[in-house]
């Protein structure tokens, strides 16, 4: 990897760490200041990642059932909605943002805000009408990923949070997080978690090492592999696909390339205001980006693609 490329590219970017390790090894750690290495980041979106690694070990354990299983199991309402395909949403559709609901995250409808304004987040998705057949069309929707969340309390026994501490946090060693809950006290599934970037890192190679930690096989390689498969394109002006709440996608994009150009595929977790976790299985690499900067200067999504993927392979 050329680091010093990647230190010239990054400058003006100006973020506030950008952490890269390959084959387990951290090979390069970068803050704007020394004492953001120990502060909690607001990892926003990157949190539906966290929570697809935890129902991924819900499945494993026999917690939750396959993801064919419909909603409706968990929320009989919706076999008797007015809108009778709402009960052929399953736990995979709502995995894959796939559910049909009718959702505008931001903007149009505001669904996101005004769901956190409502005093029961659960029922205001589940009130929503759909918009397209289940399994139809990816449209991203943090309300189905809070559907998840009461989902993974329910067959758990557990809050979202302690779930996390015992089978997933305990494992890796992360101790400083925060993690917000909604009014009904269930632990956000789609944003609302702050942590270290050492610990997105070691979340992040968790997934580099085929769900192992030390002895200890934390997620099945089958789920590991099945979750951050693609499983439905990205619409327009978004790029890639989505998988199990990871995005993927592949560097460079194919069209025009040479038969002998240099390519890998990845997945990452993306949260609003540029941060991110990127994991590359071919050069066993995992990258983590973060950054304090919103609104108009937040931190481009091809950053990424732009300032550190051409030297990867270098």
């Amino acid at each position: 990897m050329n680091f010093q490329k990647i230190t010239e590219t990054l400058e003006p970017v100006n973020l506030v760490s950008c952490l890269i390790s390959q084959q387990g090894q951290l090979l390069f750690e970068q803050y704007r200041e020394p004492q953001l290495a120990d502060a909690l980041d607001k990892i926003n979106s990157c949190t539906k990642s966290i929570l697809s690694a935890l129902c991924c070990i819900a499945l494993d354990q026999g917690l939750l059932p396959d993801p064919s299983t419909p909603v409706s199991f968990f929320f009989p309402q919706l076999a008797n909605d007015p809108q009778s395909q709402k009960a052929d949403i399953t736990l995979l559709h709502l995995l894959t943002m796939t559910s049909g609901i009718n959702w505008t995250e931001f903007g149009g409808q505001n669904s996101f805000p005004s769901m956190t304004r409502t005093p029961h987040w659960v029922n205001f998705v589940l009130d929503q009408p759909l918009a397209d057949v289940p399994g139809t069309r990816m449209t991203y929707n943090s309300g189905g990923s809070q559907l998840l969340a009461a989902i993974l309390r329910e067959v758990t026994g557990m809050s979202v949070a302690r779930y996390a501490e015992n089978h997933l946090f305990g494992p890796l060693g992360i101790e400083s997080y925060t993690w917000e809950q909604d009014p009904q006290g269930i632990h956000t599934g789609g944003f609302g978690m702050s942590m270290r970037p050492l610990d997105m890192l070691k979340f992040g190679q968790l997934y580099a090492q085929q769900g192992r930690w030390g002895n200890q096989q934390i997620i099945s390689q089958a789920l590991i592999h099945r979750s951050t498969q693609p499983a439905i394109h990205a619409e327009s002006p978004r790029r890639g696909s989505y998988g199990w709440h990871w995005w993927t996608d592949t560097y460079p994009d194919q069209t025009g390339t040479g038969l002998n150009t240099p390519s890998f595929d990845y997945f990452n977790a993306y949260g609003f205001g540029g941060q991110a976790i990127y994991i590359v299985p071919s050069l066993e690499a995992v990258i983590v980006l973060t950054n304090d900067q919103r609104v108009k200067k937040k931190i481009p999504l091809h950053v990424f693609r732009t300032a550190i993927a051409p030297y990867l392979l270098t």
